[in-house]
């Protein structure tokens, strides 16, 4: 992988069928997105968030396909908003379209979009086709891949939800250049957590490309390696029941963290700081080493992405209660042991919790500016 131009062989999409159904990541799969659709042999409703781009894609993919103007179903997302209320309009604007049991429901957008859209496409007439078109990079890494879908209930994240695969994932990667940098810049929180557990090589490629800007990095390719560690390893653990888990490294934190905040912590950002809080109780534990930790740390410094949070301890563990990882009332954690080997089902002690907790509200000592 290199920062200064992108294999031309990877212009075109990279198809992944690891899952059953193809994984689409590349530039123009607008033509695609519609000839899929149109293939299916079903009636097509496009769900989208209210945002000016993503809904411009929508209007895009739909126009070609003739449909009426009431099979484009448009609602406000966020975090915040990734709740049961919007689930129920998204349904409603189902019903209000027609749809039945052999619509293919197509969602447009990122992260929350696919929890949301996903979720309800489960949901109605318990169960029709759901396509995803990912236009983050948290979409295109992670929330779209693997069929988890979900919202949030007032006990905690993701709560709600069922495992639904998609029919179809497409990536379009030039949707990344309408995203704020910040939200560009959160989104590799999971590229990293991705590469943590693949090994050196996705770890040793992305610290090459770190000094660079976001304009010379080859998204497809980073994207596509990303996509090919989480397809491999939902292949094997499709409901979660063991392997799957090692996806969540950092995300008790995160997970938490966000909660902590009422949202107002990105997605993203509070994963940077969760790989951090996992590194730190690993090594607490005795299973990381202080070279691959600060490994870590350093490139997530060098990505712009946090390492400490202001949020009270307290407020965060008290977060934690409703994981839904949690056994027994007891807290288990996804810990690395080495770049490239990660260990899940961990119990930990609350005062081991507690002490990494209160370092997340200070800056590491190697990466203080």
């Amino acid at each position: 992988m290199v920062a200064q131009e992108e294999d031309p062989d990877l212009r075109f999409p990279i198809v992944n069928d690891d899952l059953g159904y193809p994984v689409m990541v590349g530039d123009g799969l607008r033509d695609r997105i519609v000839a899929f659709a149109r293939t299916f042999g079903a009636p097509v409703v496009v769900a989208c968030d209210d945002n000016a781009h993503v809904r411009r894609l929508a209007e895009a993919i739909a126009k070609p396909l003739r449909l009426k103007q009431d099979a484009v179903v448009t609602v406000a997302l966020g975090e915040s908003r990734k709740r049961l209320a919007t689930v129920e309009r998204v349904l409603d604007g189902l019903c209000a379209a027609g749809a039945d049991r052999h619509t293919l429901l197509l969602g447009v957008g990122g992260g929350v979009a696919s929890d949301t859209f996903g979720f309800a496409a489960a949901t109605y007439m318990r169960g029709i086709a759901y396509a995803h078109v990912a236009t983050s990079l948290v979409a295109m890494v992670d929330a779209s891949i693997g069929g988890k879908t979900g919202v949030n209930l007032p006990g905690g994240k993701n709560l709600a939800g069922v495992f639904k695969d998609p029919v179809a994932v497409f990536c379009e990667v030039p949707a990344l250049q309408t995203l704020p940098f910040r939200s560009l810049r959160e989104g590799l929180a999971e590229v990293v957590k991705a590469a943590i557990i693949e090994g050196e090589e996705l770890f040793d490629a992305l610290e090459t490309l770190s000094p660079h800007s976001f304009g010379r990095w080859p998204w497809t390719t980073v994207i596509a390696a990303a996509v090919k560690v989480k397809s491999a390893i939902v292949a094997d653990d499709r409901q979660e029941a063991g392997i799957r888990e090692v996806l969540n490294l950092g995300h008790t934190f995160a997970h938490a963290i966000e909660r902590a905040s009422a949202f107002r912590v990105a997605h993203g950002a509070a994963v940077a700081i969760g790989l951090r809080g996992a590194g730190l109780l690993a090594l607490r534990t005795g299973r990381f080493s202080e070279r691959d930790h600060f490994r870590v740390l350093g490139l997530l410094a060098l990505l712009g992405l946090p390492l400490r949070t202001a949020l009270e301890a307290d407020a965060i563990f008290a977060a934690m209660s409703a994981d839904k990882k949690r056994r027994g009332g007891k807290l288990r954690f996804v810990l690395p042991r080495a770049i490239g080997d990660v260990e899940y089902g961990v119990e930990c002690s609350e005062r081991a919790v507690r002490s990494v907790l209160a370092r997340l509200q200070r800056a590491p000592e190697a990466v203080r500016r």
